[in-house]
């Protein structure tokens, strides 16, 4: 089977080769930078057309920032709305964590990479928090480092659209 969206992360150069430091903290010889690969819109379609097509939600959410060009191409695939779930609070304005209506919706959490789960397990509480019914996860690329077992321990299931194993 074709996977044009690990097609598109191969020819788009998403897997950098290195000494990096992850959000997680761990240390890693391979970067997987899908925040660069998503600002051109073949794929960025891509991504937002398969889970629009595949996937049930009533809103579709992203955490701040990778996760919110995605949720919001998603929104326009799928004529739902979207949520964003804010990196950090702030001493202004409105001071929600969750940006757009979840309560009481089934709201399925996007994210662009996972390792160890961190991010996306944050998501995924501060929507509860709000009062959404999440029990989903799609990530465009796991890279398989105990996200799927983090979130499954908290009743979610993580969903990826490319493994990192199928990538490099």
């Amino acid at each position: 089977m074709v996977n044009r969206i690990l097609d598109l992360l191969i020819q788009y150069k998403a897997v950098e080769f290195g000494d990096f430091t992850l959000a997680s903290g761990a240390k890693s010889k391979y970067y997987v930078d899908v925040k660069t690969a998503i600002m051109r819109p073949e794929l960025l379609s891509e991504i937002a057309k398969e889970v629009a097509a595949k996937y049930d939600f009533d809103v579709i959410a992203g955490v701040a920032v990778g996760g919110v060009p995605l949720a919001t191409a998603v929104s326009l695939a799928s004529k739902k709305p979207c949520a964003i779930i804010r990196a950090a609070s702030k001493d202004h304005g409105k001071s929600d964590m969750v940006i757009g209506n979840v309560k009481d919706k089934h709201v399925l959490l996007i994210e662009d990479v996972t390792t160890s789960g961190g991010s996306s397990k944050y998501g995924v509480d501060e929507l509860r928090k709000a009062g959404a019914i999440i029990d989903s996860v799609v990530v465009v690329v796991d890279r398989e480092g105990g996200g799927e077992k983090l979130l499954a321990d908290n009743g979610v299931t993580l969903h990826a659209l490319v493994r990192a194993s199928e990538l490099l």
